[in-house]
């Protein structure tokens, strides 16, 4: 039986951890919400995203 072997350093993505945290973090307020879907504020909310000025207004 082949066993890999053991890595010393460890590697670690923090963009990844941070968007594992986020995404369970979503997962645990859709399970204990009363309505069927999250909405968008309440995700904003809970991602603790502010709304940018002139967001959505068609300009690029």
């Amino acid at each position: 039986m082949y066993v890999a072997p053991h890595r010393h350093g460890m590697v670690q993505d923090h963009v990844a951890l941070v968007e594992i945290d986020l995404t369970g973090e979503l997962m645990i307020a859709a399970a204990a919400a009363s309505e069927d879907r999250l909405s968008p504020d309440r995700i904003d909310e809970l991602l603790d995203v502010e709304a940018e000025a002139g967001a959505g207004d068609g300009e690029a």
